[in-house]
């Protein structure tokens, strides 16, 4: 008898990881994404408005610009916005994007996000008809997109949804100034809040969205004077977009601020990075590799096959012939 103990197959985990890294596309390990930091909370973003400590939120629609957004421990908010209309999707303008669109963009991003506090925009249309309406479509973004809170363009007249919302247990982000969702009927992308009654009215708008129960605010495009005094005068942190630099916090839409956006750059977007140029530098590379045939490289980015069976299989085609 033979003292050779049999072979045994590895364990299936192991024969995973042996073939996971011949994957060119491969699931994440769950150690590839770590919190760096306690998830943030409403109570969080309170405390950083407190201290004074500028709150910080980029748009991300889809599973790795959530990842990206992820990476950094001092990034406070990561939001779905319906900005991905025209930056994913190709839309012209924000109110063609609807429902079903973001919740399937909303539900890659919360896959990717870990310790971020995760917001979602509402689409133009799915909170206009009714009250009812819009708490049905809420409770479908927080369940089934997996979003933590909501954010709802408008002023005085969605007082009233914010408030059943809030009620609810669903937060809301208000968001006041200029409008995306409305820039038909505003003529354009136009600052907001530059006449008295234009600022006093916003200022108004403002404090009846705060007591409705909106646990934050978005200040879009409005003089700095404005930003600050309407953040100085509410009790919750401002997030500010061309509000100036004394408002709570600042967002961007991530394409503004990478740099991979073609369309209008406004006045308060700053590129922070220049993917674009690495984008298509990488492409043409990618492309003369292929058309020069130094891509793939036959030792170091090909497979091969032992030489004997290699001969037999082509003895054997030979003899089908």
């Amino acid at each position: 008898m033979s003292c050779l103990l049999p072979l045994k197959r590895p364990p299936p985990f192991v024969l995973w990881r042996q073939q996971r890294r011949w994957m060119s596309v491969r699931p994440m390990k769950e150690s590839d994404v770590v919190p760096k930091r306690e998830k943030v909370t409403i109570q969080t973003l309170q405390v950083l408005r407190s201290r004074k400590e500028p709150i910080t939120m980029l748009t991300a629609y889809d599973y790795p610009t959530a990842l990206a957004c992820s990476s950094n421990p001092a990034i406070d908010i990561t939001l779905v916005g319906d900005s991905l209309a025209q930056v994913c999707l190709g839309l012209k303008s924000t109110t063609q994007l609807t429902l079903d669109q973001m919740i399937h963009h909303a539900t890659a991003v919360a896959r990717g996000t870990t310790h971020p506090l995760l917001i979602a925009d509402m689409p133009f249309g799915s909170y206009h008809a009714s009250v009812e309406q819009a708490i049905n479509n809420a409770v479908r973004m927080v369940r089934e997109a997996q979003v933590e809170a909501i954010k709802l363009e408008g002023g005085e007249e969605i007082v009233e949804l914010v408030r059943r919302l809030t009620s609810l247990g669903i937060p809301v982000m208000a968001h006041i100034g200029l409008l995306p969702q409305r820039h038909v009927a505003s003529s354009g992308y136009k600052v907001q809040g530059r006449s008295l009654d234009a600022a006093k009215a916003m200022m108004r708008t403002a404090k009846l969205l705060e007591q409705a129960g909106a646990f934050s605010m978005v200040v879009e495009a409005v003089p700095k004077e404005l930003g600050q005094f309407i953040t100085d005068n509410l009790s919750i942190p401002t997030i500010g977009i061309g509000a100036g630099p004394s408002t709570s916090g600042q967002v961007l839409v991530w394409d503004d601020a990478m740099g991979t956006w073609n369309g209008h750059k406004a006045k308060f977007v700053r590129r922070f990075a220049n993917m674009q140029a690495i984008r298509d530098e990488g492409v043409q590379n990618y492309a003369q590799s292929v058309k020069d045939g130094s891509f793939p490289d036959p030792q170091r980015e090909s497979y091969t096959i032992d030489k004997t069976e290699w001969t037999r299989f082509l003895e054997e085609m030979a003899q089908t012939k």
